[in-house]
């Protein structure tokens, strides 16, 4: 019987009359429905299983009731479990089919296929045959496309891309004007990897060849963001490929980066520079519509997915000065590839910022240039999940697979991924499947570990020309037009190579305007302006950092602190390090100095003594009193970050890029946790001026002292930023009092000197009575790099040089015993460090009197070895330099308590030249006193020599 011209409705009409009645139906019809009910007896009493699907499940509604239950359930597993069996790799490696997407899996008969039917759940208005239905939905989800979306529990955000991926069956028709524009673009592609190839035969470019969709793919989303209002474009990628995306795409002239494969002129590198794929770039995009984008492409190291945060935060930053509260109008751009991806954690800390307050951009659009391999690991090896993608879902957004030798697939994917981001402010990511038509370079031989891939690949085509072959195919292009379009490309590469053998290489970019007022290099002799501020000003801003609304229900505890403060601001108190940080940030704010602090628990501090962020005690609403100093002060923006290092000093490091003119600071949370960002210091801080001329203001706040907490809450590594610091590239400090933090932290942002500035900040000494500056101190001066001692130069016997908290415990211990013979001189700035201010505070004294250098660190830590490579074994030619620290140890610091205490006391007792006291004398001193007037009443003994069971502290010289 032909029931395809039925509609559903009537037939469940029918169906329920039979149900009631079998003599209410035809004969026909009766039959129909009798054989239906037949089959699902049959399967019945074969037994359900998951095999059989759910229609085995019903005994006697197989057609009805049950149809639109089995369908659904149908069209939910293809949204779901569609992208398994989309045709995504181009090499066309077959995937294992889910039972729960084959028609057989439900027990459809073949009058249920041909039923026409309206389903609710599908954007169609017209009704459709089952089967019909099935194959839009193999169309939708199983073509070149594969789309993950339904994991997203926002039922909205899901039936948004439903709707546009269904309706479509996720298919966009191109015009031939658009069609011309992908094959030129694959032609630039293609044409730039064979004119290296040929040119520079044996060098390694990283080539895009394999995946050289990618140029069409952002040349479409670029053309698209220019519409959605767009107007910045912040590019990160790794090498492969980079050298196609600066000249196909960033605008780079090739004439330029066949200079650089020349290699011509080696005595303008020697010792600084970068390799040419890890370049970056700016230029200028002029949409088809007229508009103008500006792009930046970042320089990268070869730890590839650690640029990822700071192009996150070079977007943040440029929205910021834009105003663009609303994030439309910069948009990042991660190109990542599949196996770092899937392999470095850096990723997930990426992604972890995407909907932070303090970290948003509005949306990254991802693009993952999968290859399907890592150098010569294949992903069975190298990911223990189905996708490279898969930790992108921890976001709840859209994934789209897509097969890159299918052009129009892409273009389908980057329009939908775009409106998607427009629409809901959120990440995107593209997987953009091709391969890696050579080695990880063009020199290195994948044959050796993936031969049958190889040789697959050898037999493919480029996809240039598989696109030529469907545009000739619907006469959307003609043979001639290609070669022409072709011929014109390798013209103009010819002409530029011809112009680099020829013309006088162009000196280094000019910086943009933005970073015109500023410049590194060698330290310059002055500090700058200056950074002292009018009494009554400094007054007035610290105030109004202590002051909340009225109707703020401030904790009690934190009113003290405020009244504190206040008192403070009007002399009755000497400033404490949170009140001097706080008035240094309210100085700059008010004169239009924008500022950024951002870090672990940075809002209270790690040590509660900042505040700067506080809480109603009744609502928990935050108040934040540095953003309400006045209507013209610049913006102050204090937050919180995830808890991590490595991808939140990244972010910093970018947003610094583009805000010159603010102070952007990060704060570790202990010091010794720095280390878990590492890659961004030894990458990015400390090396950027030196590889890529790009030059930051960035500030880094290290707690750091030895005061007993244990190896891991003890040391920020001093000697590893000293090892790290040449040609003045980085400051590193740490100030011993109030003011000078305020002095310090004013000269950063005022002088036009720009350089990452390393701030060992102090634990105790935040609530020391004797780490106290009078405010009058923040009036007068400057940030003095060394503090001469005061006492009197004629009796003095041995000088301590040290720096940090270990020079309160020195000034304690002189204080204590009366010691008048021994001066005590703080390095305040340990690089750049000028010889000239160190031997002003020598000056005084006498030829051959000896100078200690006194560290809490053991010997291979600390300033020590640095100093001594520095200065060797005499200051100014003509005073002893000996080092005085605890003795070499694999870790920093003890994790007893009490040994600390007592390794302390015997160091500052050494660095006197007294001997070390005895545990009981540290430990319990009153016992060890009472003790020793007892042992004064008796006569002598003579105590057995025992060895010390652990290390003593170490004197060198």
């Amino acid at each position: 019987m032909n029931i395809g011209v039925h509609n559903l409705d009537y037939v469940e009409r029918l169906h329920a009359d039979f149900l009631r009645d079998p003599a209410l139906v035809s004969a026909e019809w009766r039959q129909f429905f009798q054989d239906g009910a037949a089959v699902s007896a049959g399967a019945g009493d074969a037994g359900t299983s998951a095999a059989q699907g759910p229609g085995a499940r019903s005994q006697l509604d197989p057609l009805a009731a049950n149809l639109h239950e089995r369908l659904n359930e149908l069209i939910r597993n293809f949204r779901v479990r569609g992208h398994k069996i989309a045709a995504i790799d181009p090499l066309g490696v077959p995937r294992p089919v889910p039972p729960e997407l084959a028609p057989e899996y439900y027990q459809f008969t073949e009058g249920e296929l041909a039923l026409r039917t309206r389903c609710e759940t599908l954007p169609y208005d017209e009704p459709l045959a089952v089967r019909e239905i099935v194959e839009r939905l193999r169309h939708t989800y199983c073509r070149s496309i594969g789309a993950q979306f339904m994991h997203i529990d926002d039922l909205a955000m899901r039936r948004w891309l439903q709707r546009r991926i269904e309706t479509s069956q996720n298919r966009l028709t191109l015009s031939r004007a658009v069609q011309r524009r992908i094959f030129t673009r694959l032609t630039d592609a293609v044409s730039f990897e064979a004119f290296l190839r040929k040119k520079f035969a044996g060098a390694k470019t990283f080539s895009l060849e394999g995946s050289e969709t990618l140029i069409p793919l952002l040349d479409l989303a670029l053309e698209q963001a220019g519409e959605q209002g767009v107007r910045e474009v912040i590019f990160g990628m790794a090498h492969r490929g980079r050298l196609n995306v600066l000249t196909n795409i960033i605008g780079k002239n090739p004439r330029e980066l066949f200079r650089i494969f020349a290699d011509d002129q080696p005595e303008q590198m020697l010792g600084r520079g970068d390799v040419k794929y890890h370049l970056g770039h700016s230029g200028k995009w002029r949409t088809a519509a007229g508009e103008e984008l500006h792009l930046s492409l970042c320089f990268n190291p070869s730890h590839l997915e650690f640029a990822n945060t700071v192009v996150l935060g070079r977007a943040r930053a440029r929205q910021d000065r834009r105003g663009d509260e609303e994030r439309r109008e910069v948009l990042g751009v991660l190109i990542h590839g599949d196996a770092a991806f899937a392999g470095e954690g850096i990723v997930q800390e990426t992604l972890n910022f995407s909907r932070l307050p303090g970290y948003a951009t509005g949306g990254t659009l991802h693009i993952i240039v999968n290859n399907q391999i890592g150098f010569t690991t294949g992903p069975d090896e190298g990911r223990s999940t189905d996708y490279a993608t898969d930790v992108a879902r921890m976001l709840q957004v859209p994934i789209f697979h897509v097969n890159g030798e299918d052009a129009e697939a892409v273009a389908q994917v980057v329009r939908l991924a775009l409106e998607f981001r427009q629409e809901f402010r959120r990440d995107v990511f593209i997987d953009l499947y091709g391969y890696r038509r050579w080695g990880h370079n063009e020199i290195d031989e994948p044959g050796f570990t993936q031969p049958v891939l190889y040789r697959a690949i050898a037999e493919r085509p480029n996809v240039r020309d598989a696109y030529l072959d469907h545009l000739l195919e619907q006469e959307g292009l003609t043979r001639d037009e290609a070669d022409a379009i072709t011929a014109a490309r390798t013209a103009e590469l010819e002409k530029a190579l011809e112009s680099a053998k020829t013309d006088k290489a162009s000196s280094d970019a000019e910086p943009s305007a933005l970073w015109r007022p500023y410049a590194g290099g060698p330290e310059p002799s002055d500090d700058g302006p200056a950074t002292r501020a009018d009494a009554k000003q400094l007054k007035e801003w610290l105030r109004a950092a202590a002051t909340v609304p009225a109707a703020f229900r401030l904790h009690p505890k934190l009113e003290r602190l405020l009244a504190a403060r206040a008192e403070m601001a009007d002399g009755k108190k000497p400033l404490d390090w949170g009140a001097a940080e706080a008035l240094a940030l309210a100085s700059l704010a008010a004169n239009g100095v924008r500022i950024r602090l951002t870090g672990q628990d940075t809002g209270r501090g790690t040590f509660s003594h900042r505040h700067a962020v506080l809480h109603d005690h009744d609502d928990g609403c935050p108040f934040v009193p540095l953003q309400h100093l006045g209507p013209d002060q610049a913006p102050v923006e204090i937050c919180n970050s995830p808890l991590n290092e490595a991808g939140a000093l990244g972010f910093e490091y970018g947003y610094s890029l583009d805000c010159p003119d603010g102070l952007v600071l990060w704060e570790a949370q202990f010091g010794d946790f720095v280390n878990a960002a590492q890659v961004i210091i030894d990458q990015f801080v400390t090396s950027g001026e030196d590889k890529w001329s790009r030059l930051s203001g960035l500030v880094l706040l290290l707690p750091h002292g030895f005061e007993g907490m244990g190896p891991e809450h003890s040391s920020a590594r001093i000697e590893r930023f000293l090892q790290l610091a040449a040609e003045d590239n980085i400051q590193i400090a740490q100030p011993t009092t109030p003011a000078q933090l305020f002095h310090l932290l004013r000269r950063q942002a005022l002088r036009p000197w720009r350089k990452p500035l390393v701030i060992f900040t102090p634990k105790s000494l935040l609530r020391h009575p004797e780490c106290v500056s009078p405010i009058a101190e923040c009036a007068t001066g400057g940030f003095q790099r060394v503090l001469a001692d005061a006492t009197p130069a004629a009796g003095i016997k041995r000088v301590l040089l040290c720096t940090g908290k270990v020079f309160y415990d020195l000034a304690a211990y002189r204080a204590e015993q009366e010691r008048t013979d021994t001066a005590l001189i703080r390095l305040e700035q340990l690089y750049p460090l000028g010889a000239e201010f160190l031997e002003r505070a020598l000056q005084p004294y006498a030829d051959g009197t000896p100078v200690l250098w006194v560290q809490e660190e053991p010997a291979n830590m600390g300033a020590w070895r640095h100093l001594h490579d520095r200065f060797g074994r005499t200051l100014c030619g003509r005073l002893p330099f000996a080092l005085l620290s605890r003795p070499e140890s694999a870790s920093p610091a003890t994790g007893s308590a009490n040994a600390h205490k007592l390794e302390q006391a015997r160091l500052v007792a050494r660095a006197f030249g007294d001997p070390e006291p005895d545990a009981a004398a540290v430990l319990q001193p009153a016992a060890a006193a009472k003790g020793k007037k007892s042992a004064e009443e008796k006569p002598a003994t003579v105590a057995a020599d025992k060895k010390p069971a652990t290390k003593t502290a170490r004197t060198s010289g």
